[in-house]
């Protein structure tokens, strides 16, 4: 099989051995899907996709779905999990999955066009419905990992690159909020955590629908911050009036959807420190 691989996919397989080990034994794994689902593969979406191998397929019954084999990775390692447990509820349905490889066969979105398509102040109003329906709390028989695992992770990756840091005092609040901020959230719920407008497909069974979920239980205002980073020119205009207006559509509080956003943008590791702008953004909204 000749493997056409996505260009950030592709970067991000050749930072860990793991994910190059992954990637070399990717067409192995696409062949035995073929064969075991009975798959005709299409060629792989490019658009969005940075952590996956993800294409449409054709089915036995000539109806269509979409393959998507993950990439080792720690934010996503529950995506399974969390589309079994919300159950199309208001994401894409799972149709087969492998868990031992990563293998999902998930409905198809059509037309699939992406909400980033419109304006800005739409996508805020699709996104806080989406995540307001997300938000549940999970039974005892799906493990989710909390939210304070994910802000470990990152930060011992951040203080593993200290000698880079361009505003040492600037990290280390945000590192003191990644470990303060899970510890006092009023509620916790199933998040979505990866939550903006690339990741929202307009569809024929819904209106919109939710792809690419990277489950953690935590504080839900923790999940406005994906959508929120993605509409930068907007949130360095008016940091505060932005970040407000989301908070008030998904009924969280104002000052912890602050505090997550400097947080991340102060502290969340990075490949290259010194030409970031996103400590530019954390000094806009910093306490």
């Amino acid at each position: 099989m000749t493997l056409n691989v996505p260009k950030r996919v592709a970067e991000n397989c050749s930072k860990t051995p793991e994910r190059t080990r992954w990637l070399s034994g990717l067409p192995g794994v696409l062949r035995n899907l073929e064969r075991r689902w009975s798959l005709k593969l299409g060629a792989p979406f490019n658009e969005e996709v940075s952590c996956a191998w993800v294409a449409p397929v054709e089915l036995a019954n000539g109806s269509s779905a979409v393959l998507k084999v993950g990439m080792p990775h720690m934010e996503g390692r529950d995506e399974l999990q969390g589309l079994r447990f919300w159950n199309g509820n208001p994401t894409v349905r799972l149709l087969q999955a492998d868990d031992e490889i990563g293998a999902m066969l998930m409905e198809r979105c059509t037309p699939g066009t992406a909400l980033r398509t419109l304006p800005e102040p739409e996508q805020d109003l699709v996104i806080a419905g989406l995540l307001r329906r997300l938000w549940r709390s999970p039974s005892a028989s799906y493990r989710f990992r909390p939210l304070s695992a994910m802000t470990e992770y990152w930060s011992n990756e951040t203080l593993a690159g200290a000698g880079r840091w361009p505003d040492t005092g600037l990290v280390r609040e945000g590192l003191r909020l990644f470990q303060e901020l899970p510890r006092t959230a009023p509620r916790e719920v199933l998040l979505a955590t990866d939550l903006h407008a690339g990741n929202v497909l307009r569809s024929e069974r819904e209106p919109w629908l939710v792809i690419d979920p990277k489950p953690f239980v935590g504080d839900p205002a923790y999940d406005a911050t994906q959508h929120l980073f993605n509409c930068e020119e907007r949130l360095r205009a008016d940091p505060g009036g932005t970040i407000d207006n989301m908070a008030d559509l998904l009924g969280v509080n104002r000052e912890r959807v602050r505090l997550w956003m400097f947080a991340r943008a102060a502290a969340e590791p990075r490949d290259d420190w010194r030409h970031d702008d996103s400590m530019d953004l954390a000094r806009l909204i910093a306490p």
